[in-house]
């Protein structure tokens, strides 16, 4: 290891039933983190509540807070205590009808450093977000903090090569992506397991490609649909930490967990300098790639 090396830490676990509760039960997990030396935390998608989105429902808009507002004002004061960075995730509300899936950073002195909107909205069966988010308007823009500049994504995004590459060309240190994914319970196991494998599979080639570390984290457990007759969906955790060539720092299963690991963050340089794909690229023919489809 170097002296760039960055003890990182993913809270992986169940809905604990309202804001409050699910706040406490984090502030307890990056408590025990801190003492372990953690100094970067990496919180799952939409953690201060159960996952709303498997249903449209305007009710569930009163969920939504601003930001600065009540979790980042908590979670900063966390951060301060901690000296720890914080990466959350919170449904925002920016005015009336008009609301997005965030990622916030809070720096180590509790300073709200940055944060992102996310891009890339799904609209599936159990994962109707078209109807509650406004896709992003930041950009793929890292955040600078006092670990590193941080390259927040959130879930859906992490499905697209596009947005972990123009947060690597922007300068971004690691990749994170903070995780609301899971199972139809009425799926066989052979194709929950060809999901969980294409949804690790594609991050660590996301490392890979961009010869960056890469950080999961997702919840845990059953949560029941609102609406009667559907499954619901099984969150399958398995948050993990890959290094720069996309092997498994630390792995986690389908449990709450508690999930650490050392990154150095000067391998990437070495790891670039040995696969200099950033140095290949060949830009002036990918002109296409703005295009939704080559049907002409």
């Amino acid at each position: 290891m170097s002296d760039r090396t960055l003890t990182a830490t993913l809270v992986q676990h169940a809905d604990q039933g309202g804001v409050d509760a699910n706040l406490q039960y984090i502030e307890q997990q990056v408590r025990a983190a801190a003492a372990n030396g953690t100094r970067l935390v990496l919180l799952q998608e939409l953690h201060n509540g159960a996952y709303f989105c498997q249903t449209e429902d305007t009710e569930a808009f009163d969920l939504a807070e601003a930001i600065p507002g009540p979790s980042t004002d908590r979670l900063g004061r966390l951060a301060a205590e901690t000296g720890c960075v914080i990466v959350a995730s919170l449904f925002e509300r920016r005015a009336a009808g008009l609301y997005h899936n965030t990622a916030v950073v809070l720096d180590a002195d509790g300073r709200l450093a940055g944060k992102y909107r996310k891009m890339h909205i799904p609209d599936d069966p159990g994962f109707y977000e078209k109807f509650y988010f406004t896709p992003g308007d930041l950009g793929f823009t890292p955040v600078d903090t006092a670990v590193g500049r941080l390259g927040v994504l959130v879930c859906w995004d992490q499905w697209y090569p596009e947005a972990a590459r123009l947060m690597a060309l922007a300068g971004a240190e690691l990749l994170l992506y903070p995780t609301a994914i899971g199972w139809d319970p009425h799926d066989d196991a052979a194709e929950k397991d060809r999901q969980l494998d294409a949804w690790t599979t594609v991050q660590r080639g996301h490392a890979v490609a961009n010869g960056l570390p890469v950080l999961a984290c997702n919840r845990v457990g059953h949560e029941a649909s609102p609406r009667p007759g559907d499954a619901g969906i099984d969150f399958w955790g398995h948050s993990f930490i890959a290094g720069p060539q996309g092997e498994f720092l630390a792995r986690a299963g389908h449990e709450p967990e508690l999930l650490s690991a050392d990154i150095d963050l000067a391998r990437s340089e070495s790891v670039r300098r040995i696969w200099p794909f950033l140095r290949d690229r060949r830009i002036d023919g990918y002109a296409g790639i703005t295009r939704r489809f080559l049907d002409d």
